[in-house]
Parts: structure tokens; sequence; C-alpha cells
């Protein structure tokens, strides 16, 4: 297999993971609303065809969003058209991804999904193993840790220092912050 293409595909496959979690969590903590679980009660008594329709519903009916998103990106408006595809993307991920734990013993009683779902999961793992094996991989993850202790250092030096002698914060970059919050705010008045 090109490797290049291993990569993509594994990356792809990363930020649909990390969707999908997201999507899992958000999607719990609505599904105590006695409303959605009613709804998800509802969902899991349906036959194998009707769990197949609503697995596949959201995706469908998102992708006109996607579009008008593209339609507004290329008119000029690319924020709010980036916005709306990643808020689509979580959301429509939370959405599968809570229909696909509500469906999944449904939808392998589908022959033909039940031996696709296994070919996909199979496929998925050895990419993310190439991908995992990868020097390139191991350089990233190295370069995230050390961003990560960047970070806690940068937020150990923001972060609110008393100072002994005037009861003032420490760090000079609150003091600088600050202070343009004051300028900030007498300017609206």
């Amino acid at each position: 297999m090109f490797a290049p293409l291993v990569y993509l595909a594994a990356l792809v496959l990363l930020v649909e993971e990390w969707c999908w979690d997201t999507g899992i969590r958000i999607a719990g903590a609505l599904a105590r609303w006695p409303a959605l679980a009613a709804l998800e009660a509802r969902v899991r008594t349906l036959p194998p065809y009707g769990a197949l329709c609503a697995f596949v519903l959201p995706g469908l009916l998102l992708f006109p969003v996607k579009l008008l998103a593209l339609f507004a990106i290329a008119r000029g408006h690319a924020l709010s058209g980036i916005a709306t595809i990643v808020l689509a993307k979580v959301g429509g991920a939370a959405v599968v991804a809570r229909l696909y734990m509500l469906t999944l013993p449904t939808l392998l009683a589908v022959g033909w999904f039940a031996r696709c779902h296994g070919w996909f999961m199979d496929l998925k793992g050895r990419c993310l193993d190439a991908m995992r094996a990868s020097h390139a991989y191991h350089l990233a993850g190295r370069a995230l840790r050390g961003l990560r202790v960047g970070m806690r250092r940068v937020r150990r030096r923001l972060r609110a220092r008393p100072s002994a002698a005037s009861g003032r914060h420490a760090s000079r970059a609150v003091r600088v912050l600050r202070r343009f919050v004051v300028q900030w705010r007498a300017r609206r008045r």
C-alpha cells in the first residue's frame, strides 16, 4: 500500500474517532433527558432495516448543510462556512455515534451490514497499526508532549501569584492584560 495514503487515511480515521468520542460524551449527557431517553428506548426496538434507516438518516440530512457551508465559503464567508462544517461534523458524529451504539446489535442482524462492518473495522485497525508503527507518528507524539509541557509552563506563568509587597499579581503578562482590559472598558463608556 502507498505509505502517504495510509497516513492520510489514518489521520482521517483519528479525526473521525475524536469526533466520535466527543459525540458519544455529548450524546450521553443529552440522553439523561426523559424525552430523549424515551426516544432511545424506541430506537432500540426498531426492526433491522428500520434501524438501518435511523442510522443513515442523520448523515443524509447533514449533507445539504455541508454543501451550503461550502457555498458560503465560496462566497467569501469562510469563517461561518468552516464553523458550520465543524459544528455539523461534531453534531452529526454525536448523533450517529449514539445511534450506532443503540442500533448495532440490530444492524449486525443484516448480513451484508455485518460483513461490511467487520471488513471496515479490520481495515481501520490495520491503518491505525501502520500509522502507530511509523516514525512520523512517534515524532508527532513527541512534539505534542512538548507542546503540552510548554502550555503547562505558560499557564503556570500566567496564573495569578500575589506579590508580597503590593498584593498585585507578580506576572507581567497578567498585569499587561489587566491594563488592556481597563483601557478597553474605559473606551467603551
